[in-house]
């Protein structure tokens, strides 16, 4: 990857922002053709390469439109911004405050920073599986593609020590769908327990299947956890639960869910084992995904079936279709073979260390001596707690939030406890630049 002389920026965005600006500002116009790559290349003195990722991540936001063999063209975005934001402040992609505007700034996000992916490796890897036509020209295999599911096998042994079989995994587009194929298998459960009520997706598909949902409920027949990131703050689960958790589902009988959300990115200490690898029972199931490493639209995710359920799922396999791109699995399977997901998981790492470390020097020159920071042990949160200056009583959290969206900026609903406003603040898609001017509204929303 290329790196602007300030060092602050890719090259890629450079002519990102020089294109957006001349869209935005209107010099290029609705219905104008965009340079050729090469002219682009030529006037810019950048690579093909290079310019090719800006008009990828153009096309991406809505700036520009690619066209069959004949280019890209200018979308009519300039001027719908104009119409529906009359106070003529520029917002970027993101949800949509009281006004009808998107948010400036976004503390709320669980995306990905634009600088975390490489396009252009990625780009490879999918025009090679697209190349593969006669595989393409049938429908995916239920559980997933068999090479993908081999790469994955081998991809969770050196990774989370995990040893199965490929037949064991079955591949789907997400979490949720996973869950509905879940699902059927334990039908002869009744109660599901989750760490928090912040589990939304996961609950209202176990709620839709007819179970008893239930929080922090040791006794439930299945028991969904999230070890690596156990609440929104990152709070990474002990080895000694973990291991206690295994001895009290055995004896008891219970399923485990574990859904190792966000394992890669643990900083302040190694990682730790997975449930799965911990278990001597056939009693957990593991399920992970690509959306955090990657990005958020390869919507792959894979779960591991123990023996017992996996004679189950083989008994109505047949009856589902697999809903994760064909093409997808393929490209990732060779990516992960050629070593390239385990560079990515080494960029993010040092990426989101980086950038947490980065907003937690900011919120300190921002609220001054009394902020107390803390940077989660795993995922992308930063803890920023300032003394109240009213009493507990009066903060009401969603006002915060209120002034907050009305200023541009999106933030999690804020806690109030001895004394302290904490605001937890994610700082995954949020570009660095922007940590100064966010956490000033942030600053004037809190007062």
């Amino acid at each position: 990857m290329y790196r602007s002389e300030q060092g602050s920026r890719y090259l890629y965005m450079e002519v990102y922002e020089h294109y957006r600006g001349l869209i935005l500002s209107e010099v290029l116009k609705s219905g104008d053709r965009m340079p050729s790559l090469r002219k682009a290349s030529a006037e810019l003195s950048r690579s093909r390469t290079t310019v090719e990722s800006a008009y990828f991540q153009l096309a991406a936001d809505g700036y520009i439109v690619a066209r069959s063999r004949s280019g890209y063209y200018v979308t009519d975005i300039a001027s719908a911004r104009k119409s529906k934001d009359v106070s003529g402040r520029e917002m970027p992609h993101g949800r949509e405050n009281a006004h009808g505007s998107k948010p400036r700034y976004d503390f709320a996000s669980s995306g990905v920073d634009r600088e975390s992916f490489r396009f252009d490796l990625w780009q490879r890897y999918i025009k090679s599986a697209l190349r593969q036509d006669e595989r393409l020209l049938s429908y995916g295999e239920p559980q997933g593609e068999a090479d993908f599911r081999e790469a994955l096998s081998a991809y969770v042994r050196d990774r989370r020590n995990i040893l199965c079989s490929p037949d064991q995994i079955v591949v789907g587009a997400g979490v949720q769908t996973l869950l509905h194929l879940l699902c059927p298998l334990l039908k002869e459960r009744h109660t599901v327990s989750f760490p928090t009520s912040s589990f939304v997706h996961g609950a209202a598909v176990f709620c839709d299947h007819g179970f008893d949902v239930h929080y922090r409920d040791k006794d439930a027949d299945i028991i969904y956890v999230s070890p690596a990131h156990m609440n929104r703050l990152g709070d990474i689960m002990p080895v000694k639960r973990r291991m206690e958790l295994i001895r009290y589902a055995s004896s008891t009988g219970s399923v485990i869910i574990e859904d190792d959300y966000e394992n890669e990115f643990v900083y302040l200490q190694k990682p730790t084992p997975s449930l799965y690898g911990l278990s001597r029972e056939d009693n957990v199931v593991y399920i992970g995904s690509f959306s955090r490493l990657l990005l958020p639209s390869i919507r792959i995710s894979f779960m591991i079936l123990p023996f017992p359920l996996l004679e189950e799922y083989q008994k109505t396999a047949a009856n589902y279709n697999q809903t994760a791109s064909k093409a997808e699995q393929i490209a990732l399977a060779q990516f992960i073979r050629d070593g390239h997901l385990t560079a990515q998981i080494r960029r993010l790492r040092r990426l989101y260390a980086a950038k947490q470390q980065h907003l937690s020097e900011t919120a300190v020159q921002i609220f001054g001596s009394g902020c107390r920071v803390r940077n989660a042990p795993s995922g992308t949160m930063v803890t920023v707690s300032v003394p109240c200056k009213k009493g507990s009583g009066e903060i009401v959290p969603e006002d915060i939030v209120k002034r907050a969206i009305d200023a541009g900026l999106r933030i999690l609903p804020p806690e109030c406890l001895d004394g302290m406003l904490k605001f937890t603040l994610s700082c995954s898609s949020i570009p660095e630049e922007d940590f100064m001017p966010a956490l000033l509204l942030l600053k004037e929303a809190s007062e």
